[in-house]
């Protein structure tokens, strides 16, 4: 591993040219400093050559420990199907290199735990993307939160409405899979929301929950319902699908017929109750503040975005402000804003919510899938 100093520049690949890696290679490439891209990989050789000419990248690789063995390459980004992520981020870090993945960090705790452990004997520093915690308006909310602004808190609720259609899922081999999927609306969509809950109220303490395929014909679900106790005390719901139609652009063919163009899901909500104020956010924006002291802060154009119905409907910030943190962790020695140990958390709620819902029975956590 090269020694990096404050003031040198990082030398980044990125690895998997999916949907999600042009998040990753435009914010490296044109707003990130302190790193040059050099590198990008992907085992479709002509998916890798597409984004290496449409980014101007140096080298392209199609095997993952060519990339690993290239000397100016100090750090990846791994944008591989979810339950990819701990072969590559364990084969990064032994091969000396820095490692930012994907949410989720992957799709089981043992092998989540190996991660930890690995990166940090190895002194590479590990970071997962939950863009929306480094977006302004999610900071306000869990300080003010946090702060007991609210009071004691009584509810924290998340719902996740999406819309995605079968065709979705039949466009890679590895969506709604158990095997690299990892789990559905939930282990996919929802693992945002459910970020965002623990951080912002606290860790939970139990889970009782129903999952399944209801409307898409995928091996994991597509809707899912829960109920949540928080370590405080506090009780929350927790719904995530992506089968809920929101809206739909229509027009009637020449028998009068109505025909769908397009369907679309609704955006998230997240709502916070304590027993002296309130907090609900529709999407990216505030729809009702609640806080005695407080005026309503202003967060127009925060720019995250809302993936209801496109999952390339995502702003860019959050990925420039983690991707550009995560550079300045690795020249200054520290931790990343969301660390190895921040990704778990979200993990292991979910996969306790889908233990309840195949067994009817409520879980405790802290909870292992093994």
């Amino acid at each position: 591993m090269r020694s990096i100093a404050p003031h040198d520049t990082v030398g980044y690949g990125v690895i998997g040219c999916g949907v999600i890696s042009s998040w990753h290679i435009r914010s490296l490439k044109e707003h990130v400093n302190g790193a040059q891209l050099v590198a990008v990989c992907d085992e479709i050789p002509a998916r890798a050559e597409k984004a290496a000419r449409e980014f101007e990248i140096p080298r392209v690789y199609t095997r993952m420990e060519d990339i690993l063995a290239d000397p100016e390459v100090d750090a990846v980004s791994i944008c591989l199907p979810s339950g990819m992520h701990s072969d590559a981020v364990i084969a990064a870090s032994n091969a000396g290199k820095h490692v930012m993945t994907e949410k989720p960090i992957d799709i089981h705790l043992k092998q989540i735990d190996e991660m930890i452990a690995v990166t940090r004997k190895n002194g590479t520093r590990l970071g997962v993307i939950f863009q929306r915690r480094a977006a302004a308006l999610w900071q306000k909310i869990r300080e003010t939160v946090q702060a007991g602004k609210l009071g004691r808190m009584v509810l924290g609720d998340a719902f996740l409405k999406y819309y995605r259609s079968q065709e979705y899922y039949d466009s890679g081999a590895w969506r709604g899979t158990r095997a690299l999927d990892g789990g559905g609306a939930l282990m996919n969509q929802g693992v945002h929301l459910v970020d965002q809950l623990q951080w912002i109220m606290g860790p939970v303490a139990q889970v009782f929950g129903y999952a399944d395929h209801l409307a898409r014909n995928i091996e994991v679900e597509d809707t899912t319902v829960s109920a949540l106790r928080y370590r405080s005390g506090a009780f929350g719901t927790l719904i995530g699908t992506t089968s809920v139609i929101g809206s739909a652009e229509w027009e009637r063919d020449a028998r009068g017929n109505v025909v769908v163009k397009k369907w679309g899901g609704l955006d998230h909500r997240l709502e916070f109750h304590g027993d002296h104020g309130t907090i609900m956010v529709d999407g990216e924006r505030i729809v009702r503040w609640v806080v005695p002291g407080e005026p309503e802060p202003d967060f127009a154009g925060d720019g995250v975005g809302s993936a209801a119905s496109d999952p390339t409907a995502i702003g860019m910030s959050g990925h420039i402000l983690q991707l550009q943190d995560f550079v300045d962790a690795i020249r200054e020695g520290r931790d990343p804003m969301v660390t190895g140990e921040d990704g778990r958390a979200s993990v292991e709620i979910i996969l306790a919510i889908y233990k309840s819902a195949r067994t009817g029975q409520p879980v405790n956590l802290p909870f292992t899938d093994e």
